[in-house]
């Protein structure tokens, strides 16, 4: 097996509550399909399907691992951005911010819907933020009075969804009541559109995007 181990100056840190205390769960890396996890300071490896100190690896996708802490699931990524679960995020007073262009020129940062992590991928393009009806479900998304729309893909008029969320998260910056919809097809990403970056002031510098709060 190839050991493929990133390490950065931090590693990949995600914090989750409980009743008495909060979790500690780090990505350190990967040795083929199995992931090595730092939880609370203790390091493991974990196999698909496994479970360590109560983190579950549910699976692999790239560099990417999602895993499930207590009720929540979280997206992990070797030498990518922390992630939380499970806690309100930290007060900031920020309001910018940096993405870097991945593989393909797209701008694809974590962040959080209603407190709950996902991947987007900057869609400039895009009226709403888009995302697919099993990531509606898995993020718990109330679609019982959504407005029934149509929108234009390259396969044609597909039916959709419209409803707004109550908070999007990009970095240490939240944005709330951001209109969305739902589509019926699977989608691999959360795909941000303008109903969120319209509330920011935009500039690139070749592989870098800012994104300055109004």
């Amino acid at each position: 097996m190839k050991l493929r181990l990133a390490l950065a100056g931090l590693l990949l840190g995600l914090s989750v509550t409980s009743a008495t205390h909060a979790q500690s769960v780090s990505l350190a890396g990967r040795m083929g399909d199995r992931a090595l996890l730092v939880v609370n300071g203790q390091t493991h490896m974990v196999a698909v399907g496994g479970t360590a100190a109560g983190v579950k690896l549910l699976r692999w996708t790239g560099d990417e691992a999602e895993v499930q802490v207590h009720a929540g699931r979280v997206l992990l990524r070797v030498g990518g951005t922390p992630a939380q679960v499970g806690a309100a995020p930290p007060p900031s007073l920020s309001r910018e911010i940096v993405m870097t262009a991945g593989t393909g020129g797209h701008f694809s940062p974590a962040g959080t819907i209603n407190g709950k992590q996902v991947r987007f991928v900057v869609d400039t393009g895009a009226t709403l933020v888009a995302l697919g009806r099993d990531e509606a479900q898995r993020l718990g998304l109330d679609l019982s009075g959504a407005r029934l729309g149509v929108s234009q893909t390259a396969n044609g008029p597909v039916q959709v969804q419209v409803i707004t969320l109550d908070r999007v998260r990009v970095g240490d910056v939240e944005v709330a009541n951001v209109g969305a919809v739902v589509v019926p097809q699977p989608m691999p990403f959360v795909l941000l559109g303008n109903s969120f970056l319209s509330r920011f002031q935009m500039r690139r510098d070749n592989d870098v995007m800012r994104l300055q709060l109004r």
